[in-house]
């Protein structure tokens, strides 16, 4: 009886692979299949690809397996058979999909990867990479402005951020981060925090993660745009902030910044030494705190005398760490003018700053006891943040300090701060210029919030305000309504 033939599916197995092909996990080359010059390359639409939000499905919203479409810019999930993405390309007629975690392009429905240079600057768009040489030379070196997509000029480094509703509380605080040197240096690499260990199952470390990707989309020489959208950052700020952070609603910057850099530091797997981490090395300071109690008011001479004697009432000193110096403004004026018009007060930052020379002596009160406090400065950070103390609530409602703060914006001397002891060691180290200035304009619950930057390649201040970027002169802003600044030790002092 005569053999019957093995079907043509079988028969297909049967037959040997011709030697000019490979296999799907060897080497891409132009023989094989899997790998083809698309002829759809012309239809991807630089201008609508924009991969500042979430990498999730606009269907399914999975985050697992998500494709970009790069003639629309939307996100799918899949490339097989029925999924979204396969969908999408047979109804659409949309054929160039890039896998944003792999960083590889495929064609849909063919199926086949794309090899093509042309495309390197969509991955360098989606994930922007800085060796050490080209993060040594942004401080030096004269800054090129770069173009657009669209043909907008843009500076590297001082691009706007989206307000997606009420975010510009953060805003300016990222804006005034990225500007801190050494902080931005570390980030920008994504090598230098990939060594730290984490357990299992430890999500937090997404926000370190989160952040870095932000500083180097904000750095980023080749953007499509010339603003970034910090939508993935804030996400995770909401989330790992149990939503005391939201997008929508108005916050306060300096509570931001303060849970920002703490849960930076913990996520770095910083401790308590100085050195610990990128945070406390930049940002942490040392100061003595001396306090003693005030006997009640109602007591005779006598009395006031026994409880001065006692070791309760005698001067406690308290050595602890900082990473900001809040400064209280003296209260505004009650009265008007001649001209009944309200006059504009003015304090001097000297004045502010005399709080933490160890002499000046301020009194805090509890529910039921009277506290003298004086601080001493014993070691101050390479960048010092300082708050001013704008903002009052008292029983009825929030109350604003217009008091206008006069400060120089290079050498300031912090030296009169230090103790005794610290100011001989110090004495050259104590000059510092600023960099960052944050600024409250309005009512203390509806106003807005803008940042003031030094670029410090080209030594421009620059205005930041969301997406709006304009050039300011050093002098104007010593005239506004200052709330968080950022001072940096002068490079030359040391």
């Amino acid at each position: 009886m005569a053999q019957t033939q093995p079907p043509a599916a079988k028969r297909v197995k049967l037959e040997k692979k011709p030697a000019n092909l490979v296999e799907d996990d060897e080497t891409p080359s132009v023989f094989n299949p899997k790998y083809r010059v698309c002829p759809y390359l012309d239809t991807i639409n630089r201008n609508l690809l924009d991969f500042d939000f979430e990498k999730l499905c606009s269907i399914s919203l999975t985050r697992i397996n998500v494709y970009a479409c790069l003639v629309c810019g939307k996100y799918f999930q899949g490339r097989g058979t029925n999924t979204h993405a396969y969908t999408h390309s047979v109804g659409e007629a949309h054929h160039v999909f890039l896998n944003l975690h792999t960083l590889r392009f495929y064609c849909l429905p063919d199926n086949y990867e794309i090899i093509d240079s042309s495309l390197d600057d969509i991955k360098y768009v989606l994930n922007p990479t800085f060796t050490r040489q080209e993060i040594s030379k942004l401080d030096q070196l004269q800054p090129k402005h770069s173009r657009t997509v669209d043909g907008v000029l843009y500076l590297p480094g001082v691009v706007g951020l989206n307000n997606i509703k009420a975010n510009d509380y953060c805003n300016v605080v990222l804006h005034a981060l990225s500007h801190v040197g050494p902080l931005r240096d570390y980030f920008l690499r994504e090598q230098s925090y990939a060594h730290v260990k984490r357990p299992p199952g430890d999500s937090m470390f997404t926000l370190v993660q989160r952040f870095g990707e932000l500083m180097r989309k904000m750095w980023n020489p080749r953007n499509f745009k010339a603003h970034v959208s910090p939508h993935e950052m804030l996400q995770a700020v909401v989330l790992w902030s149990s939503k005391r952070f939201q997008i929508t609603e108005q916050g306060d910057p300096i509570d931001f910044l303060s849970w920002f850099l703490n849960t930076l530091h913990r996520a770095l797997k910083g401790n308590k030494q100085p050195n610990s981490s990128i945070l406390y090395k930049i940002f942490l300071g040392e100061m003595q705190i001396y306090t003693r109690k005030i006997p009640p008011v109602e007591l005779d001479d006598t009395a006031k005398a026994q409880l001065l004697a006692t070791e309760e009432y005698k001067d406690q000193v308290e050595h602890t760490n900082f990473i900001y110096l809040t400064c209280d403004l003296p209260p505004p004026p009650l009265f008007t003018d001649e001209f009944r018009e309200n006059i504009i007060p003015q304090v001097n930052l000297y004045q502010l700053l005399g709080k933490f020379n160890g002499s000046a002596e301020k009194e805090y009160k509890t529910y039921k006891d009277n506290f003298m406090k004086r601080f001493e400065i014993t070691r101050l950070p390479q960048f010092i943040i300082l708050y001013i103390k704008r903002f009052t609530k008292n029983t009825f409602f929030l109350e604003k300090n217009p008091t206008i703060v006069n400060f120089p914006i290079k050498n300031v001397d912090f030296g009169d701060i230090l103790g005794m002891r610290q100011r001989d060691k110090d004495v050259k180290d104590t000059k510092y210029n600023l960099v960052a200035n944050i600024v409250h304009d309005g009512d203390p619950k509806k106003g807005t919030y803008r940042a003031h930057i030094l670029h410090k390649a080209n030594g421009q201040w620059y205005e930041m305000q969301d997406l709006h970027v304009t050039e300011i002169l050093p002098q104007m802003i010593t005239l506004t309504e200052s709330y968080i600044q950022i001072y940096e030790r002068c490079a030359d002092s040391s």
